[in-house]
């Protein structure tokens, strides 16, 4: 069985993939009238995979991906295999450092998976994961916004959330999760060991059978009127807490 084609757009999205993963590009599009200069990395790259290139009209790229901003360039790809909890347990296993994994419990906004992969990446992240069910999918749109980090981070995608959880706690892994009421704060936690950091979606949180299924439930300490961040910029800050706590120790 063949896999489904995806469509990655925007210079920096696709410049990426090309370095990344050019055995499964295709075909490259460009628009007739972007400039060379803007294109010349991105036209190199594709030459040394023996991409194909065609010039297309802009209208054509707004079809491949609606709504997108392609910068007058869209990337035509073999899709790479879906990641479930068999290859969630042997990215752990494999780890060479304690594991930092990020858990999205109903994260549906594609912008916010594209910024917490971005994110996730810069951060040395094992994988991230979402359930099949209530996630934003791996679009162009999350692709576009990830600027390359959707091909650098693992995406697990798992069909039951608590099971997974129950999963990396045999795996030695703690399981934190991210909950506006809890007295503990994130800074005051031990993120060094294996950890997977949990976050519920905006507005709602995390749902009640993920809350149980966590070791520990820390909050940020806010001080201004606002009740709750944006997810992206929530997972930023607690990823780079643990790498702030795991390099100090190293120091």
């Amino acid at each position: 069985m063949s896999l489904p084609h995806a469509f990655i757009a925007g210079i920096h999205a696709v410049r990426h993939f090309l370095e990344r993963a050019p055995d499964r590009a295709l075909v490259l599009y460009l628009a007739r009238d972007l400039r060379a200069g803007e294109s010349a990395r991105v036209r190199e790259l594709a030459a040394d995979a023996g991409v194909a290139i065609e010039h297309v009209g802009s209208a054509v790229l707004d079809e491949r991906v609606p709504g997108v901003r392609h910068q007058g360039m869209v990337l035509k790809a073999r899709e790479a295999p879906a990641l479930g909890e068999k290859d969630l347990e042997a990215l752990v296993r494999a780890s060479p450092v304690p594991p930092l994994l990020l858990i999205l419990d109903g994260v549906e906004d594609p912008h916010n998976l594209g910024a917490v992969l971005r994110s996730s990446d810069a951060a040395g992240v094992t994988a991230v994961v979402i359930p099949k069910d209530r996630a934003a999918p791996l679009t162009p749109v999350v692709r576009k916004v990830a600027s390359g980090a959707a091909e650098s981070v693992p995406l697990v995608s798992v069909t039951n959330l608590a099971r997974c959880l129950k999963q990396l706690q045999e795996l030695g892994v703690w399981t934190v999760g991210l909950d506006e009421s809890a007295s503990v704060s994130l800074f005051d936690t031990d993120l060094t060991g294996g950890i997977a950091i949990v976050l519920g979606a905006e507005g709602t949180g995390l749902r009640r059978l993920t809350r149980e299924h966590c070791d520990y439930l820390v909050g940020l300490p806010m001080s201004g009127v606002v009740e709750s961040l944006n997810v992206s910029v929530t997972a930023g800050i607690c990823l780079f807490e643990a790498v702030r706590q795991r390099r100090a120790r190293i120091d």
